[in-house]
């Protein structure tokens, strides 16, 4: 029996979903492993707006995995699909690609330089690889393999033979009216959402199409140029012979479907057929697959022809990018979990996913942000860790640092983010110099190894590297700036020597933060401990002007990285030398 796990932890959305899909599954299938599925389509970067199809499941699943039953999540590779378009901004890809357009891309080169036999298995490794980073388990089902193998052939020669029953559901969907456009004082309709309920909700090629031998939901690929560019003459329902004319070549030929492998059913019909082929309990789906008419919707009413149900469905919103509009993996150089890996933990970016419920929407951070949400992680970890953390805050972190499999890797001392950033931006690359620096933070428990701050500092470098440009990155002046000092007033030259006196005595990043923000409460009458309160409001005036003044005689710029964690990197000698004593 499975062992149901009752905590303070079963607050949050996903201990909902898991509920409900545990209690269907039941239902529909008692005793047998939960199904939970996601689809992929490679056909282009995968990028972080996809991976919410694949991170809502999992934490479901994970979920499920976790009260001890069993669970299968799959990750259909939909890499039997035809190659709509060329993505811009792909490395070695140009617009000769576009001879490929209407094969399967299985069937489509990988861009120059790849180590992979074809365009889709380029793009489904770095997924795979990210995958395995965030603790994901998945089984992959490819399209290509299914199809090209026959697995499906029963239940293809079963919706020809219920072409007419297809037709019919798709009919009452083609004559849909879009929406109205957005009134004054309306809330906005989301264009993806816009352009899904026009045209009935999907392009006709997601229906089927209607010939010489009426609608038909299934596309061969040609048996000359290898594109779906075909168009059904004729099908014999008892001998199952198929006769076929490509648009592309003008190939045609005649073919018993009952053998015959080199096709697919429309997108519209392929997928209920694969809830009901699979079993699948639990499935989101964007909101461009939820509109009225769209695949979704339909696919709810044609799963019953197959004999299965429609998975329960949650809609998930957009991931959207600091800075950037919502992505489009066929525009090109939107970011990919790989990217993102690269800057953050995958404790960090499996939180952003774990936090918010499916149907709200969040940003990834790639900008300054970054250090903010790294901020409120290590805030949400300390709470956890003394027990003042919320129930469904706890719950996300649980679901970020951990699966059922266990404890992700995690760094051993999780330094601050935007202190490993400075250290890295000032050092530029001198390990040496970055221990020594970090080493100082904490006498008391000093850093002995790069490593016990690794990944994060290595996450926290390449951010500095690929994303923060060039003017904004800490140049430490080479000599001090004589004509700025010569030209200090007595009370500036006072500040200075303030902070010169106690260097040696506030030589760690709590000492020089205490040191930094005291000097100009000093000068002013107050003790360095004087609480803000305690303050007038002109205190924090002073203290803009003195940390602009030291911005500009350390690096020449107004601001710059937090001040204790510069003068740690600078050194004592070369920050003495660079204030003029």
């Amino acid at each position: 029996m499975p062992i149901v796990a009752q905590s303070t932890e079963t607050t949050d959305w996903v201990s909902r979903f898991a509920d409900e899909v545990i209690e269907e599954s039941e239902r529909r299938a008692p005793g047998k492993p939960v199904v939970v599925a996601s689809g992929l389509s490679p056909s282009g970067p995968i990028h972080l707006g996809n991976l919410r199809e694949v991170m809502t499941p999992h934490l479901v699943a994970d979920e499920i995995r976790r009260r001890g039953y069993q669970v299968r999540h799959l990750i259909s590779w939909d890499d039997y699909d035809r190659y709509r378009k060329v993505p811009q901004g792909i490395a070695g890809v140009d617009e000769s690609w576009a001879e490929h357009i209407g094969k399967p891309l299985t069937s489509v080169p990988a861009p120059k330089g790849s180590s992979h036999p074809n365009w889709a298995e380029h793009f489904k490794a770095a997924m795979v690889e990210s995958l395995a980073e965030l603790g994901v388990e998945f089984d992959g089902i490819s399209q290509t393999a299914q199809y090209t193998s026959g697995v499906y052939r029963e239940q293809i020669l079963h919706a020809i033979k219920h072409r007419g029953d297809i037709d019919a559901i798709l009919a009452q969907y083609r004559t849909k009216k879009a929406p109205a456009k957005k009134q004054q004082g309306q809330k906005p309709v989301d264009e993806a959402e816009l352009e899904a309920a026009e045209g009935s909700g999907a392009a006709a090629e997601d229906d089927g199409s209607s010939g010489s031998a009426g609608y038909f939901p299934y596309k061969p690929y040609c048996g000359n140029c290898e594109k779906d560019l075909t168009t059904v003459t004729s099908y014999d329902d008892d001998s199952t012979e198929l006769t076929y004319a490509c648009t592309a070549c003008g190939f045609s030929e005649t073919v018993r479907l009952s053998e015959f492998n080199r096709g697919k059913l429309v997108w519209k019909v392929d997928w209920p057929m694969r809830w009901a082929y699979e079993g699948v309990v639990f499935e989101p789906s964007g909101v461009d697959h939820t509109s009225p008419g769209s695949s979704f919707q339909v696919g709810g009413q044609i799963v019953g022809i197959f004999g299965g149900k429609q998975p329960i469905g949650p809609m998930y919103a957009f991931v959207g990018i600091s800075g950037m509009a919502k992505m489009s993996s066929s525009k090109g150089g939107v970011p990919t979990p790989a990217d993102a890996l690269q800057i953050m933990e995958p404790q960090l970016l499996r939180w952003l996913y774990a936090r918010r419920r499916p149907n709200q929407s969040f940003k990834v951070a790639f900008d300054q942000e970054i250090q903010r949400l790294y901020d409120e992680w290590d805030r949400l970890d300390a709470k956890v860790a003394d027990g003042s953390a919320l129930p469904a805050d706890v719950a996300a972190h649980s679901r970020a640092v951990r699966t059922a499999a266990g404890e992700l890797p995690r760094t051993a001392r999780p330094l601050p983010y935007r202190t490993l950033a400075s250290v890295a931006d000032i050092t530029a690359g001198h390990e040496d110099q970055a221990l020594r620096i970090l080493s100082e933070l904490d006498p008391e428990q000093p850093l002995t190894s790069l490593d016990e701050a690794r990944p994060r500092y290595d996450k926290a470098e390449a951010w500095i590297n690929t994303h923060v440009p060039a003017e904004q990155r800490t140049i430490v002046r080479d000599e001090p700036d004589a004509e700025l000092l010569k030209s200090l007033d007595e009370a500036s030259q006072q500040s200075l020597r303030l902070l010169l006196d106690g260097l040696a005595d506030h030589w760690s990043l709590d000492g020089l933060t205490h040191l930094v923000y005291g000097v100009p409460k000093v000068q002013a009458g107050f003790s360095a401990d004087a609480t803000p309160k305690e303050l007038p409001p002109e205190i924090k005036t002073a203290q803009r002007s003195f940390f602009a003044l030291l911005y500009h005689l350390l690096v020449g710029r107004d601001t710059g990285p937090r001040l204790p964690t510069l003068l740690l990197a600078v050194g004592q000698e070369r920050v003495r030398a660079l204030l003029g004593e």
